[in-house]
């Protein structure tokens, strides 16, 4: 309990000085976390309005494209933040209480409880508009959300890891993680599918995540397919190879 509760005074200094170091002393701090998402999702959602119709498969654009959209901008913030978590704060690990672990999960914690933040915000807006109700399923809700930040989280230590190995990777992962939009079910159900490629959709772990937060917001009228344990199996493994991809990242900053 003593060595939890050291790790976590550790995390949440590490949490304050990213936000001071990345908005100011005298910002809005943690308002401005949650207005990056916030604005990147309103702005999506107000282009989609314009060019796609109210409802498509008898589901409202609104919260279709607010699961979809928060969910894929929580992966890539995920992934974007924790890039060069090690390298800008080396310094911080000539303390001894500090870890490199503490590093990325300080940086991946502030990213989830931003995105959090920006969806309740958002989901009360659209709520208020007649857009969506309450939701169907407040577990479904939350262990969707929560699968994902478990992905994220792996899918950030691999990258981060890769990237210490490869400098050329701090260029091209921004690229690649345009690649989760097709293969993450962001923009799509996986029943609008054709029934052959259902089955090879649900190969990827992240569809069954976001498949999961929407049959808590939409419920059972609305066809969702997912597998929690193989989701959560996923992402045991996807944070298990982070792991080995940054043990010894202590060693190569000091080689260098």
């Amino acid at each position: 309990m003593h060595a939890l509760r050291s790790h976590s005074r550790v995390i949440g200094a590490l949490m304050m000085r990213e936000l001071i170091t990345r908005f100011g002393r005298d910002g809005l701090g943690f308002l401005w976390l949650v207005g990056e998402p916030l604005l990147f999702c309103l702005g999506v959602l107000g282009l989609w309005s314009l060019i796609r119709p109210e409802f498509e498969h008898g589901i409202r654009l609104g919260p279709m494209v607010m699961t979809g959209y928060m969910a894929l901008l929580l992966l890539r913030h995920q992934i974007g933040w924790s890039l060069n978590a090690l390298s800008a704060n080396q310094g911080l690990l000539m303390h001894r209480g500090v870890s490199v672990l503490h590093l990325y999960l300080a940086r991946n914690l502030l990213e989830v409880l931003g995105a959090t933040a920006a969806f309740a915000v958002v989901y009360l807006l659209l709520a208020a508009l007649g857009q969506v109700g309450a939701p169907a399923d407040w577990g479904l809700l939350y262990g969707g959300w929560f699968l994902l930040a478990l992905m994220g989280f792996g899918l950030a230590l691999i990258f981060a890891g890769l990237a210490q190995r490869f400098a050329v990777m701090e260029r091209i992962v921004p690229v690649l993680t345009y690649g989760l939009i097709p293969i993450s079910g962001a923009f799509f159900m996986v029943a609008w599918l054709p029934p052959a490629i259902q089955d090879a959709v649900l190969l990827v772990p992240l569809p069954h995540a976001v498949e999961m937060l929407r049959a808590g917001v939409f419920g059972e009228f609305v066809e969702t397919r997912w597998d929690p344990v193989y989701a959560i199996g996923w992402s045991g493994i996807l944070i298990l190879l982070g792991l080995a991809l940054t043990a010894g990242a202590r060693d190569r900053l000091e080689a260098e």
